[in-house]
Order: C-alpha cells, then structure tokens, then sequence
C-alpha cells in the first residue's frame, strides 16, 4: 500500500486508564476482524499493542484522529490529562466498556476515603512499611525530581470529565458487539452509513437481560435471597430470581446475549442500566422488592436485608455514575479546595 493510500485512512486510537485491560482483549477476540480494522484505519496509539508515546499524541493536529476508543475510568491525574488529551485529537470519542462508561469495579472504591484506601493498601498485615509511606505526587532524588500520577478523591467516568459522542457497553463488551461497532464506524467512514446521535449506546440493545433470557418466567413468589453455590439443586430451566438468587437482570441493558443465566450464574449487571434507567441500584431494588412474597413494607425490608452483598449487588458496575456517586467519605473529601 503507497504511502498516499496510508495517509488519506482515517485514524484509530485506543487507551487504557484504570481498568483491567480485558477492553483491550475483546478488541483482540474479534479475530480476523482486526484485520478489517487495520486495513480501515491508520492506528497511530494503542499503547498495548504498537511503541506509541504521549508526545506522539500531543504533536499531532487537533482533530486529527477519527476514532478513539476509550477504555478504563478515571483513577488519577494521568488518566483525567489523558482523556482531555484524547478529546482535543478525536473527531469521535466513545466511551468503552463499563469503566470508561459507568465507573465499573474501581468505582466501588468511591465507597471509601482516599486515606481509607491508602490505609488499606499500605497498612494491611500483609505489607511491609514501618515508616508508614504514602504515594507522593512529586518526590527529589540524586537524579532529579521524579513525578508520579496522583490519585484523585473519587472515580469518575469518561463522560465526567470530557464530553463522549458514543456509550460501548459491557465488561468488557462482546466481541461480536465490537465487530457491529467497527462496521458501522468503518461504514459511516467510507461514506456509507450515518452515525446514531451523539450520546447514544452502541453495540448493545435498547431492552433488558430477562428478554434474552430462555429461562421460564412465571409468578415470583421470593421468600429470601441466597448465595447461587448455596442452593442445592438449581433447576436448570427456571428464572434464577425466582429461586431466590439475586440476578441482575431485570435492570441491566440487554446485548450480551444473557450468556451467564444460560450457563446457570446470574446476571452482575455488566452491560449497565436499560435504556431509561436513571439509577441501576433503585431500579434494581424496585425490580427486587416488586416480587417478593409479603404483603407489608416491613417484611419486604426483612427479605432484602438478606441480600448478601448489597453494595455490590446494586452498585458493582455504575457507583460512580450513579447518584449516588461516592459514600460520604469520599464525597467530602473530592470536595475539598
């Protein structure tokens, strides 16, 4: 391929802020759909697959790239300077995977202050530091001074700090929901296709995980909520939450397939809130509270006490796009001058 041929391919980013990293392995379990991908684009930064530095990003023109896909929340200074950084590049930027998106499980650190999470992390039984050191943003050595990200109060997603043109859902998303993403990226590219508007969440479905779910359905009669490896004999047809089992489904956006209530786990919410869904937690609760057995509010309360981990029931994938956002500590403490 010439040269000219190169330069006139639109360009394709990818990052990772505080994540796993398993964004970056669906993109790679498309399979040879990456081919297609790189034949559509001129990857000019993806960190995890090509020798890529940030003064290569800062010295390329505004606007320059078509499409940065962004995975990963925003943990500390590197990832909040990277984001605005991206933004001012990117033509589009999409918001990908449920940290980027909704905050995911490093936002159920918002449950806790930053020196909560410094104790933790630095005190633990398991750790060795009698002089009781803590990260410092800057620090002087011999050589000169040394900078190091610094840690913010509370998780934000992507969209909290710069504006997203597009939602991916998932964690990480589905491969062959990424492959749909990138046809109608590479379509809409070449002059082929419209985009959806700006704001909306692709590569996923507009309902819930109980509408792709083959399980049977009938009326839910829940006395008490248990552990799915608790119940001694599942029945491999019947709807998880009417066996008791706390499955996520009836709030989280459907796209996934409902792969694990086919395996026989209940849905954890991954693919985030249905569409119209203001707070996954409330309702999550509602869609709980509504098919329990008892007649009065006190009963109910009762039954949903009994939920074994409430914070990550109704809060492991979206605390910080949630309203609620952050426990008190870290609240105060984000609101610090």
């Amino acid at each position: 391929m010439s040269a000219a041929a190169v330069a006139a391919k639109p360009r394709f980013a990818m990052y990772w802020a505080a994540s796993c990293g398993g964004c970056d392995i669906a993109v790679l379990n498309t399979g040879e759909k990456i081919l297609e991908i790189d034949a559509a684009f001129d990857v000019v930064f993806w960190p995890v697959a090509m020798d890529a530095k940030y003064r290569d990003v800062e010295a390329m023109p505004d606007g320059s790239i078509a499409l940065t896909l962004f995975s990963g929340s925003i943990r500390n200074s590197e990832n909040e300077e990277m984001a605005r950084l991206l933004r001012r590049k990117s033509r589009l930027l999409v918001a990908f995977g449920s940290c980027a998106g909704e905050g995911c499980i490093p936002g159920l650190a918002n449950f806790s202050s930053r020196t909560e999470i410094f104790d933790a992390a630095y005190e633990s039984v398991s750790t060795d530091n009698p002089e009781h050191l803590r990260p410092l943003p800057s620090v002087t050595v011999p050589e000169g001074e040394l900078h190091l990200p610094e840690f913010c109060a509370t998780v934000r997603t992507l969209d909290q700090v710069v504006p997203v043109d597009y939602f991916v859902p998932g964690c990480p998303p589905e491969p062959h929901q990424i492959a749909a993403v990138m046809d109608l990226a590479m379509a809409a590219f070449a002059g082929r296709a419209e985009l959806p508007p700006a704001g909306s969440t692709i590569g996923a479905g507009h309902s819930t995980v109980c509408d792709e779910c083959p399980r049977e359905r009938h009326a839910k009669q829940i006395s008490s909520f248990t552990r799915i490896q608790q119940v001694a004999a599942l029945d491999p047809a019947l709807c998880l939450l009417e066996q008791g089992i706390p499955c996520n489904g009836p709030a989280t956006r459907d796209g996934c397939g409902a792969l694990c209530p086919k395996a026989g786990a209940q849905c954890i919410g991954c693919y985030g809130p249905a569409e119209g869904v203001v707070d996954f937690g409330a309702r999550l609760l509602s869609a709980f509270a509504s098919v329990i057995d008892a007649g009065d509010p006190a009963s109910i309360d009762r039954v949903l006490d009994g939920l074994p981990d409430p914070a990550g029931q109704f809060y492991r994938f979206n605390l910080a796009k949630s309203l609620l956002r952050a426990g008190r500590a870290a609240w105060a403490e984000d609101r610090k001058p």
